[in-house]
């Protein structure tokens, strides 16, 4: 693993910083751990509203001219928003970090927001909605589906937004929201690449040092009660080729006391829905004939419950009934059973050359730390977990699909194609 230091700075922004230097490339990464999660109830999107509006400017750096500069200088950015936390990064040549970093600490409290810049955010990000979402039967599905399985949790509501929330959103929605969680204290400083700690220490203390902290922390997240009772869902729409069936379980994040569960079920995961040589994909794609697609997925980097899916694509003339009762044969037979010792080990191999080949990248290098650090992480933390997956044993994974795939704790939903549009 690379060196890696931390520290914080007197206004509360924590800084990490992970040496590589074999190129004389550096990444700046800010996380603020507060995404779609964290927005006042009735202002849905607008964490997201901020990716937009950190590239409009301030007065020191209006109308694009950061992005401008960094583009002079042969450098490229982009930013992100999750459930969790909203970043902005910029790669660039080492000897010029200190240009990043005066663009990014300046709009970090100096954004300039204002009707006009409100509104033409607003039509861009309607846009988006309209082409990522509303055009896709697929995507809005997926709102349903997540909508349906957290219960009270924000998780349910979608990153960018619902559309009539997004069209209410206010300058002074944007302010409150702005004066509050963008600034030192609810920040992390990710820095990779071809540096050391005391020359990130000294360029951190001279742009963000100086940048008063707001002393507001996102509120505490509703929790979700207990699930009782399976729910299904089906959504017709003209617009789909091909029918499918997904199901999504609640079930635990990585949690410090007891990181063995999320490794197992990310192991889960990859065995029974990554690649032809899969479980669900030896049963029903080449044994059964019975879907042409099947897969699972988890992620663990979550800062509260998180989700396991697993879907499957009928082939032609196979109804969808019989898709869900193979991928239930199949995990039935796994929890009974459990998975072969070939099949833990093979799936180790696969993560752990996921993470070595993630370190030809100190983008990917710095995103690996900040995702995990936004989301309540440690360093060290981070850094034992792929001791974590080694760890990890046939019957945890048999216990975790036992213990977690609950049908009680899951939606099953169905997207099917209507025979005619809506009038």
């Amino acid at each position: 693993d690379p060196a890696v230091t931390s520290f914080e700075l007197d206004n509360g922004m924590e800084v990490v910083v992970i040496e590589d230097h074999r190129a004389p490339v550096v990444t700046q990464m800010v996380w603020y751990p507060v995404g779609s999660a964290d927005e006042p109830w009735g202002t849905s999107g607008i964490a997201h509203f901020f990716e937009h509006m950190m590239f409009r400017g301030s007065e020191k750096f209006p109308n694009g001219i950061a992005s401008q500069i960094i583009a002079e200088n042969g450098g490229s950015e982009n930013a992100f928003t999750s459930y969790d936390y909203t970043g902005y990064y910029q790669t660039i040549a080492a000897d010029r970090l200190d240009i990043v970093m005066d663009l990014e600490s300046d709009r970090m409290r100096n954004l300039i927001i204002d009707d006009d810049t409100t509104a033409t955010e607003r039509k861009v990000i309607l846009e988006e909605r309209n082409q990522r979402t509303d055009s896709s039967p697929q995507a809005l599905f997926s709102e349903q589906m997540r909508a349906a399985l957290f219960m009270n949790h924000p998780y349910g509501v979608p990153v960018i937004g619902w559309r009539h929330e997004i069209e209410n959103l206010s300058p002074d929605d944007l302010r409150t929201f702005y004066d509050a969680f963008y600034s030192p204290d609810n920040a992390i400083l990710v820095v990779a690449g071809d540096v050391t700690p005391e020359q990130v220490r000294d360029l951190a203390e001279k742009y963000y040092g100086p940048l008063p902290a707001s002393g507001q922390a996102p509120a505490p997240r509703p929790s979700e009660p207990p699930q009782l009772a399976p729910r299904r869902i089906e959504m017709a729409d003209h617009r789909v080729r091909q029918d499918y069936v997904m199901r999504q379980y609640l079930v635990p994040s990585y949690e410090s006391e007891d990181p063995t569960e999320s490794a197992a079920l990310l192991i889960l995961s990859e065995i029974l829905g990554n690649g032809i040589g899969s479980r669900f994909a030896s049963r029903l794609q080449l044994e059964d004939k019975s879907a042409i697609s099947t897969g699972a997925f988890y992620s663990p980097s979550s800062r509260d419950p998180s989700v396991f899916g697993i879907y499957g694509v009928p082939t032609r003339g196979t109804d969808l009934d019989t898709v869900e009762a193979g991928l239930d044969d199949v995990i039935a037979e796994l929890v009974e059973k459990g998975p072969t010792e070939e099949e833990v080990e093979r799936v180790k191999r696969l993560i752990r050359a996921a993470r070595i080949y993630a370190k030809d990248s100190v983008t990917a290098q710095a995103r690996l730390y900040g995702s995990s650090l936004a989301v309540g992480r440690t360093v060290a933390e981070i850094q034992a977990y792929p001791d974590v997956i080694e760890a990890v044993t046939a019957e945890d994974v048999r216990a975790a699909a036992e213990n977690n795939l609950d049908l009680n704790r899951s939606v099953t939903g169905r997207l099917i194609r209507a025979e005619e549009a809506p009038k």
